[in-house]
This record gives C-alpha cells, sequence and structure tokens, in this order.
C-alpha cells in the first residue's frame, strides 16, 4: 500500500501547486478575487485546477477499491499515469485549450480502470 500512498500524496501535492498557478495568474492577469474568470489565460488555469478537482474524486476513490480488491502496485502505476496525464492536459490546456483531448484521456482512463475495477472487485468478493 505505500506506492499507493505516495501516488496519492502526489497527487494531492499536485493539485497544490496547479492551486498556486491559479494565484499566480490570477496577480498576472489581475483577476481579483472572488471572480474566477476574467482574462483568457487566467480562466484556463482557472479550468485546469478545476477539472483535476472533479478527476481527483474519482482517483482517490478507484485507488483505494482497486488496491483493497486488487493489487496495489497496479493501482498505483495506473496512478501514475493519471498524475502524468495531468501534466500533459495542464500544459496544452494552458496552451491551447482544444489540443486537450490527448491529456485529458491519459487522466480519464485510469481513472476508469480504477473505479470499474474496484467495482468488480468489490462485487466479486461478494460472491
Amino acid at each position: 500500500m505505500a506506492y499507493v500512498d505516495i501516488v496519492t500524496a502526489l497527487a494531492i501535492l499536485q493539485f497544490i501547486v496547479f492551486g498556486f498557478k491559479v494565484g499566480s495568474a490570477r496577480v498576472r492577469y489581475g483577476v481579483k478575487a472572488p471572480a474566477s474568470s476574467g482574462h483568457e489565460i487566467f480562466d484556463r488555469y482557472f479550468r485546469v485546477q478545476q477539472n483535476t478537482l472533479e478527476q481527483l474524486v474519482g482517483l482517490l476513490v478507484g485507488l483505494y477499491l482497486f488496491s483493497r480488491y486488487w493489487n496495489p502496485v497496479w493501482a498505483a502505476a495506473l496512478g501514475l499515469v493519471y498524475l502524468i496525464g495531468r501534466e500533459v492536459f495542464a500544459y496544452t490546456y494552458i496552451k491551447d485549450p482544444a489540443k486537450r483531448g490527448p491529456g485529458f484521456a491519459i487522466t480519464f482512463l485510469p481513472v476508469v480502470l480504477l473505479v470499474v475495477g474496484g467495482l468488480g472487485g468489490a462485487i466479486w468478493h461478494l460472491i
């Protein structure tokens, strides 16, 4: 489980870093709190953080379930793919939102595999 714990901590730290980047973009582009939009580039940073939050919920649940019913090393490996996907997503979304697809796919697929695998493991455990 240590591998899963490490990936979990890295995912949270990645989210925190994205939050700091939103704060920096807020200052750089003059978007005063509590506004959550106002400059196109700031909006991109903000959307990366918000989309990461949305994906993080599934990741954390999936990591836990998959590692419990199947294999923690495989769960952690899928979590690492997620982390790489988030970086690709962030880079491409901030540069050109129309090119975010590959990063989103690299993020979304591991989350789905983890959650579906965890659900399957739980059901299998009951049978």
